[in-house]
């Protein structure tokens, strides 16, 4: 083989085709490993195919369909991970995992920052399934959005508002702020104010609410309906009603509905005022004779004890008279 001169450039063609046949021997001699690997990999694919498959229909019988996605989706996920260093392995006999995770290790740091949303939103969505502060159906109040929880995902929670939009929450926010969920217990209590006349017997405005109410259908007998006062207000007496329905939000405002129709007609019925806001404006005058003088006019509050009130236009009356 001829050598290389210096300060020149010589084309060789023998040396690329003498390199191509190194790979192509080295390929060859790698070829059953990489069969080898393929099949391996397909048996691991197999299997974490089959353990999701399982994972989710275990945990579906047992009513926990979203966990079983998530979970069954990581479990896919490290089955298909360790097919992966088993196979780069029988590829390159020389390969050391404990090398190569080490060097993950160390990237994973950077990954780490970079998808750190992403993964803060899987764990979240991943202990609110296993926790279960709420279930898919539920009724919940999160942020500014109110509605029924439709689907829990790695990433987010989907909520079906009451006026039929959709709301993609993510996990992270639903799991570090406070969530209301209304539909947690079978009853859900409801109160509405009644104002009614300081001439009017409050018993029995209390006794025709209460009786009224109890006779709405899908109010629940026990416990029973309440009405008892509440305020003296300005211009009339607060009687507050309660009554428990059940938790679902469409029953909840039906209902309200027709205890606030119901209470208006006994009401009327009886006689008994509902009166409208009073208000009282007293005018006072502020024509004196002091009046704009800093430190002197009144401002409305009352005339000191032994003091002459003078108005101003008898004061200007009496001075033209004395010049």
């Amino acid at each position: 083989m001829a050598q290389d001169k210096g300060g020149e450039i010589d084309i060789n063609p023998s040396m690329a085709i003498e390199k191509l046949d190194s790979w192509i021997d080295g390929a060859v001699k790698l070829a059953p490993n990489f069969l080898i690997a393929l099949v391996v990999f397909a048996v691991f694919f197999g299997i974490s195919i089959f353990a999701k498959r399982l994972l989710k229909s275990r945990l579906k019988a047992r009513g926990r369909e979203n966990l079983g996605e998530i979970l069954g989706g990581f479990m896919k996920g490290c089955i298909l991970l360790v097919g992966l260093l088993v196979s780069a392995t029988i590829v390159v006999p020389t390969l050391k995992v404990g090398d190569l995770i080490a060097g993950l290790g160390v990237g994973s740091v950077a990954i780490g920052f970079a998808f750190k949303d992403i993964l803060q939103n899987w764990l979240a969505g991943l202990l609110i399934l296993i926790r279960q502060p709420f279930e898919v159906g539920d009724q919940i109040d999160v942020g500014d959005f109110q509605g029924t929880v439709d689907h829990i995902e790695t990433r987010a929670t989907i909520i079906k508002t009451y006026d039929g939009q959709k709301a993609v929450i993510p996990n992270s926010d639903i799991y570090t702020d406070a969530v209301l969920v209304k539909t947690a217990y079978d009853k859900r209590r409801t109160q509405y104010d009644v104002g009614i006349g300081y001439g009017d017997d409050i018993s029995e405005a209390c006794e025709l609410i209460k009786e009224a109410v109890s006779n709405i259908e899908g109010i629940e007998a026990s416990p029973a309906p309440e009405a008892f006062p509440w305020d003296l207000a300005a211009s009339w007496v607060t009687i507050r009603v309660r009554w428990w329905t059940d938790t679902r939000r469409g029953d909840v405002v039906k209902n309200k509905a027709a205890v606030i129709q119901q209470i208006k007609k006994v009401l009327d019925e009886a006689g008994i005022d509902m009166p409208y806001e009073t208000q009282i404006q007293l005018f006072h005058d502020q024509t004196e004779e002091r009046d704009g003088t800093p430190g002197e006019q009144r401002e409305g509050w009352p005339a000191e004890k032994d003091r002459e009130i003078r108005s101003r236009r008898i004061a200007d009356q009496n001075a033209q008279t004395d010049a």
